[in-house]
C-alpha cells in the first residue's frame, strides 16, 4: 500500500487557483450587481397575463349580453371602461414586466400609477356601481382582478421600494468615487470667473 505523500505547496496552491477558477467562479454573475427583481411580483404577473384573455373574453361576453338592456348612457360607460380597461391591463403587464425584469424604476412606477389611477377605480366602479346589471360571473372575474392587481400594487411597491434604495446607493458611491464629491467641469469654471 503507497504512502500518503503530500503535494508540494506551488502545486497545491496552482491547484487550488485552477479548480476554483475552473469549477466555483461563474463568469456570468456579476458579483456587483445584486438581483433586485421581485419573484411574488413576477409570479403575479405572469398569473395575470394568463388570466387576462379569460377575463376580456369573460367580459365581453357578459357585456355583449346586458348591452342591450342597459339605459344609453350605461352602454357608453360600461363599454368604454372595458377599453380602458382592457388597454390599461396591456399596458399595466408590459410596464410590470420590463420594470421587474430589467430592474428599471420609472418603468415600474408607470406599472404602480397605472394601476392605482386608472385600474382601481375602474374595478371598483364595475364592482360597487348598484344601478347596472352585474352577473355572477362579472362579479367573480372582477374580484379576481381586483385581487391581482392590489396584491401586484403592494409587491410592486416593495420592490421599487428596494430598487429605488439600491440605486440611490449606487450613485452615491459612482459620486464619492475617489474620496471627494466630483466637481464637474462647469463647477470649476464658474469658482475661476471673477
Amino acid at each position: 500500500m503507497a504512502a500518503h505523500i503530500p503535494l508540494p505547496p506551488n502545486l497545491r496552491r496552482g491547484l487550488t487557483a485552477f479548480s476554483s477558477a475552473l469549477f466555483t467562479t461563474n463568469k456570468t454573475w456579476d458579483s456587483m450587481h445584486e438581483v433586485l427583481s421581485s419573484l411574488p411580483l413576477q409570479v403575479m404577473l405572469y398569473f395575470n397575463v394568463c388570466y387576462f384573455p379569460c377575463w376580456c373574453l369573460a367580459e365581453g361576453m357578459m357585456l355583449q349580453l346586458k348591452y342591450n338592456l342597459l339605459p344609453r348612457y350605461y352602454q357608453l360607460l360600461l363599454l368604454s371602461a372595458f377599453l380602458i380597461l382592457t388597454l390599461a391591463e396591456g399596458a399595466r403587464l408590459y410596464l410590470g414586466y420590463i420594470g421587474n425584469l430589467q430592474e428599471k424604476v420609472p418603468e415600474l412606477a408607470g406599472f404602480l400609477l397605472l394601476s392605482i389611477l386608472i385600474q382601481l377605480p375602474l374595478l371598483l366602479f364595475l364592482l360597487t356601481d348598484h344601478l347596472t346589471i352585474r352577473l355572477p360571473l362579472e362579479l367573480a372575474v372582477h374580484s379576481l382582478l381586483l385581487a391581482f392587481l392590489i396584491c401586484e400594487v403592494v409587491a410592486a411597491f416593495l420592490a421599487l421600494r428596494v430598487m429605488s434604495r439600491q440605486l440611490a446607493a449606487q450613485f452615491y458611491l459612482r459620486q464619492n468615487r475617489g474620496g471627494g464629491l466630483r466637481t464637474w467641469p462647469c463647477t470649476e469654471m464658474s469658482k475661476r470667473m471673477p
